[in-house]
């Protein structure tokens, strides 16, 4: 098995991470400068390969730094390597900065068009209005005379069924099954879905 070639600094001179990252966990100030000089580069080089804009990338490498700070006692050797759990970080990071700047922009992108969308149109309301008015009352004209003199009593004069019963002299249940046929002739002629 072949041994390693470190180009650079010996491996000797590598400073044991995961014994730094302990140190790290317990407020070790020293530790945190050491692990800080160790992997600023490599985290640095993750972080750029996914953002691509230098300002942003040491924007994140310093979060990353931060966060290997506030979050050292989390590392679990047994997972992996202290590089590999900061170089995770750093790369996760980075994924939510370009999602961040993603959402952000489709933000924009929507407030902008909710920006040239036209404000409320009075004229085109009553229009609409108009044209439904109308549709109604050609629609009434389809309804025989006691359909329409029912419905008229009781959706437009607000008469109870009783009171339209008693205003054309009908029995009760005769003027029940006039504004149900009424109703479902209208509803059919409108187009209503039910």
């Amino acid at each position: 098995m072949k041994e390693p070639v470190f180009i650079g600094r010996s491996r000797s001179a590598e400073p044991d991470l995961q014994q730094l990252i302990g140190r790290v966990a317990l407020g070790d100030q020293e530790a945190f400068a050491a692990v800080y000089d160790t992997v600023a580069g490599p985290v640095l080089g993750v972080v750029r390969s996914v953002l691509r804009d230098r300002a942003q990338s040491e924007e994140v490498m310093q979060e990353v730094l931060v966060e290997v700070w506030r979050t050292a006692a989390h590392y679990r050797s047994d997972r992996g390597t202290a590089r590999n759990w900061i170089l995770t970080l750093a790369h996760r990071r980075a994924v939510d900065r370009v999602r961040s700047v993603e959402a952000s922009a489709v933000r924009e992108h929507k407030a902008a068009l909710l920006d040239r969308l036209p404000e409320y149109d009075e004229v085109t309301e009553q229009v609409e209005i108009r044209l439904e008015r109308e549709q109604v009352r050609r629609c009434m004209r389809t309804l025989t005379e006691l359909q329409r003199q029912a419905v008229t009593l009781a959706y437009y004069r607000g008469l109870t069924y009783r009171q339209v019963a008693e205003a054309l002299a009908l029995p009760l249940g005769t003027v029940k099954t006039r504004l149900r046929d009424g109703l479902i002739r209208l509803r059919d002629c409108l187009g209503v879905t039910a």
